[in-house]
């Protein structure tokens, strides 16, 4: 998560992740057992001239329904058990009992309208609003090209937002990694570390990086301008406050609002499903994380190693370890980069020491067709095996503020895994810097 304040991960999270990390496939077959095709006859008025499907199309990237107790993301096609439309969403985890998906059908826009089965993520965290798939069988003679949602089979098909069903269309893979990152809030302006990761991530071999942004600073946009324009960047907007009371803590006993951190396991679960037709792989991880191979190059050289050695496993995970931006080295300290606000991460390359009895959190490099829904941590459900990567393999890199207080240098590890990407890291970063913000 891209935030200002970082935040601080204790023992007790470890905990709760890990007993998050198990696997629970069998419980979305009985999930997909439960949903019902039972469709509710609708009044059969013809849409008007040129347009196929009626309702009023949504503009947004996170639609409120009228109940304000629902919030719509985006509705993905999804035929690996049978033939539903999944619906990210939001919901209030008690009050809404009952949704309904009103499917419109080519070739003459007929409305088909089945009910929903609501599955709220099991990590909410304590927060009353929590991620939550509507999943829906489709029509058995049709494939819907739009879906709303309603809490009633009954109503005025024109006063409903339409949503447009995405992944509808196999495609061949047009990228072998993107990155994930959600979401980006509390006026950001970590400028300098977020280019270095930007282009360590291209070094390593991600060709798309999809940010859910809440808000930056003026500077940041600048630079954001840069990587969409370049084709690196794609931005989907993130404007969570606009309809619930947000949290920037993961518990809700730490702070008692709407939902945490920005909605950012939402966010997450979102670009899984949009991402899934067209990237090999989705990595889900921070913008001040860079996954770091030890024994490879770059990570479709790891990855191709991993899946040899791991068939069937559709999850890695990556151990996470904090290389405090308190403690510096001389080296690369470039004039230039001193004007730019933001962390050098070139000049960290002291970590953290394992603390006995804490399980370091980890992040994920994913295949996307394999996973069901997932948490920050681990996903919540998912085809296949999940694999904790060795530390000898790779590591991921995570520059910020210490979390075990102020620890002296001598009791950090030095590791200048990073300084291999030195040459092509420096003249990347320039290069963009001398773009944007010099």
């Amino acid at each position: 998560m891209l935030h200002c304040g970082k935040k601080h991960i204790c023992a007790v999270v470890a905990c709760i992740i890990f007993g998050s990390i198990l696997i629970s496939s069998w419980k979305d077959l009985q999930l997909q057992n439960n949903i019902t095709r039972k469709f509710f006859p609708q009044a059969t008025t013809a849409s008007p001239a040129g347009q196929l499907c009626r309702g009023k199309p949504a503009q947004n990237a996170i639609t409120a329904l009228k109940d304000n107790r629902t919030f719509i993301i985006s509705p993905y096609f999804d035929d690996r058990e049978s033939k539903v439309t999944r619906v990210i969403g939001i919901v209030h985890h008690e009050d809404v009992k009952q949704l309904y998906c009103w499917f419109c059908c080519p070739p003459d826009g007929k409305i088909y309208v089945s009910k929903a089965k609501i599955d709220v993520h099991s990590d909410r965290f304590g927060f009353p609003y929590g991620a939550a798939d509507i999943v829906c069988l489709e029509p058995e003679n049709c494939d819907p090209t739009h879906v709303s949602i309603h809490q009633s089979p009954r109503g005025n098909i024109d006063q409903l937002p339409r949503f447009e069903i995405k992944n509808r269309k196999a495609e061949t893979f047009s990228v072998d990694f993107t990155v994930c990152i959600s979401a980006m809030f509390g006026n950001y302006n970590n400028v300098l570390q977020f280019i270095q990761s930007m282009e360590m991530y291209k070094i390593l071999g991600v060709q798309k990086v999809v940010i859910y942004k809440n808000n930056c600073s003026h500077l940041m946009e600048k630079v954001l301008k840069f990587y969409v324009e370049e084709g690196t960047v794609e931005i989907i907007p993130w404007p969570i406050n606009s309809h619930l009371k947000v949290s920037s803590k993961w518990h809700f006993s730490m702070d008692a609002k709407d939902i945490g951190y920005y909605g950012q396991i939402t966010a997450l679960n979102d670009c899984i499903y949009r991402n899934m037709q067209r990237s090999k792989f989705v990595v889900l991880n921070d913008a001040d994380e860079i996954i770091l191979p030890l024994k490879h190059p770059d990570w479709k050289s790891m990855m191709s190693s991993l899946q040899e050695q791991n068939p069937g496993t559709g999850v890695f995970l990556f151990e996470n370890h904090i290389f405090p931006e308190t403690i510096s080295t001389h080296m690369f300290n470039i004039s230039s980069w001193n004007t730019v606000p933001g962390v050098n991460i070139l000049q960290h390359v002291h970590r953290e020491p394992d603390r006995k009895d804490v399980l370091n959190p980890k992040k994920m490099i994913i295949d996307p067709r394999k996973v069901i829904q997932t948490s920050v941590h681990s996903v919540l459900r998912a085809y296949g095996n999940s694999v904790n990567v060795p530390m000898d393999v790779a590591l991921i890199y995570h520059c910020r503020v210490p979390l075990q207080g102020n620890p002296p240098r001598e009791s950090l590890i030095r590791d200048t895994t990073l300084w291999r990407y030195n040459l092509s890291l420096v003249m990347n970063v320039n290069k963009v810097l001398s773009q944007t913000v010099l």
